[in-house]
């Protein structure tokens, strides 16, 4: 169990990916390029190669914690993760906004 305190420290944010491309040497990494209004793009690692094309994440809004601890993978640096929850046969479904809303809009 972790106190309201605690989670109220995860930054849940919502961003547009710019950019998608996938990782040559990897079977399962793509490499999205994600705005939340800030000055620079982030980038961010996602293991959905199986689940997902690369193009199809582009002009999308996802949901993602942003203030994670940046971590080094086949060489690129994640500078966040996206979210999603298991479905069917625990295939993962991405978190999307109802509706379009501003770059950066956090959760509350």
């Amino acid at each position: 169990m972790i106190t309201l305190s605690d989670f109220k420290n995860i930054e849940l944010r919502v961003g547009t990916v710019l950019e998608a491309h996938t990782l040559d040497n990897s079977e399962k990494l793509i490499k999205l390029i994600v705005s939340f209004g800030e000055e620079n793009p982030r980038q961010i690692l996602t293991g959905m190669k199986q689940w997902k094309s690369a193009e199809s994440f582009i002009g999308n809004q996802y949901l993602f914690i942003a203030n994670l601890e940046y971590r080094t993978m086949m060489g690129f640096e994640s500078q966040g993760m996206i979210l999603a929850v298991d479905g069917e046969n625990n295939d993962p479904v991405l978190l999307v906004p109802e509706e379009a809303v501003p770059l950066g809009a956090k959760v509350r």
